[in-house]
């Protein structure tokens, strides 16, 4: 996933509208005080599951596609936990807590399928005095009572708002996935310019579901990605179409595009093809194609984003047509980034080398509204 750039430059409206004035934002050309995602990184596990309060920019993303138990209704579910570093550089132990070093956003949805209703929410907080954090010890992230926790393998989210809302335990069914080289991720020609970014691709879920205060108890599988970076993307780009599916024959596919203002993908678009024993192979911008199908206009918004796609993998004779579960899934005019996205569903059928292919997965579509960099503070 490729979200760092609009989540640290909208973070500085955030901090306007909460009224934060202890802060100090560091440069980005001061290298020094934040590390750089660059080649050569050694992972080191469970220890990279953490927070890495070195970077600027760090998420822990859960998507997932689940049934009810016993009469298989359809659901789908997001939960984002972000953390975005204003300034590393203060060592006094005096300082106020209440001093801002970190805001943490997190981000929850859930697709009623069978219902036709899409439902978000979303959290904002500095720690504080322990509303929100991420450890940097243990895998323990929260954004007051939403909790993301590690347990021996098992992942454990929890994330209620009004009665609607997930608890689920993942176990991961397939070793970790490091995407781009060696898991540095290159989003642009610059040093640093990239993040250091893995995922398990499907993970084994089961929990419970809370719509309207009722609970259902579901299975399914998930996808998680961990990212964390320090540099923007360049001020080319306008946005970006993400794609995560797992499909029937145990193989994931992920791609992202990164689109220009100017028009056209650019080339450091790329994606990840996992077979089903595990190995992966690094997809490069001129291996594969994406085709939007239709298109769909927001009511709330006004935003056109596409709606169905066509994607190809010919050297791995991968055929797909994805349609979304429900049309609208978009976050609408989210306080947390002051933008809207399209974040939901989607279903996966084509073929694999001729043979009839089914699976689930998820898309993000970014910059439909405006451009990434537009009307950004300076």
């Amino acid at each position: 996933m490729v979200r760092f750039t609009i989540i640290f430059f909208l973070s500085l409206t955030l901090m306007i509208s909460l009224k934060i004035t202890d802060f100090r934002v560091a440069n980005a050309e001061e290298p020094q005080v934040f590390s750089q995602a660059l080649s050569g990184y050694v992972y080191q596990f469970p220890r990279d599951f953490y927070s890495h309060d070195d970077f600027r920019i760090e998420w822990w993303y859960y998507t997932g596609n689940l049934e009810e138990v016993g009469t298989s209704r359809p659901f789908g579910y997001q939960l984002t936990f972000f953390r975005v570093a204003l300034d590393t550089t203060d060592s006094n132990p005096n300082s106020s807590k209440w001093k801002v070093a970190h805001i943490y956003f997190a981000h929850m949805t859930l697709t009623d399928i069978e219902g036709e209703k899409f439902h978000y929410f979303e959290r904002i907080n500095r720690k504080g005095i322990g509303n929100a954090g991420a450890d940097s010890e243990r895998l323990v992230v929260w954004n007051e009572d939403w909790s993301l926790k590690g347990k021996d393998e098992k992942h454990l989210i929890e994330a209620v708002e009004s009665g609607m809302g997930i608890k689920l335990q993942l176990v991961p069914m397939k070793e970790l996935v490091f995407h781009g080289q060696n898991g540095i991720s290159k989003k642009g020609s610059k040093t640093g310019n990239a993040s250091h970014y893995f995922s398990y691709t499907r993970m084994k879920t089961s929990g419970t579901v809370f719509m309207h205060g009722k609970a259902y108890k579901v299975l399914g599988t998930s996808w998680m990605d961990h990212e964390y970076s320090s540099n923007q993307l360049n001020d080319e780009l306008a946005g970006w179409d993400w794609f995560s599916l797992k499909l029937d024959n145990q193989t994931e596919l992920m791609l992202y595009q990164l689109r220009r203002k100017a028009g056209g993908v650019d080339s450091f678009s790329s994606g990840t093809l996992v077979s089903a024993d595990g190995v992966t192979r690094h997809l490069k911008r001129n291996e594969f194609t994406v085709r939007p199908l239709t298109r769909w206009k927001s009511k709330r918004s006004g935003i056109t984003y596409p709606s169905g796609w066509k994607l190809e993998v010919p050297s791995f004779g991968i055929k797909l047509s994805l349609s979304p579960d429900l049309n609208d899934q978009e976050l609408y005019d989210l306080r947390s980034i002051s933008a809207s996205y399209w974040e939901g569903s989607v279903s996966v059928e084509g073929t694999i080398r001729g043979d009839l292919i089914k699976g689930k997965g998820y898309v993000e579509l970014v910059g439909y509204g405006k451009a990434l960099m537009q009307d950004l503070p300076e």
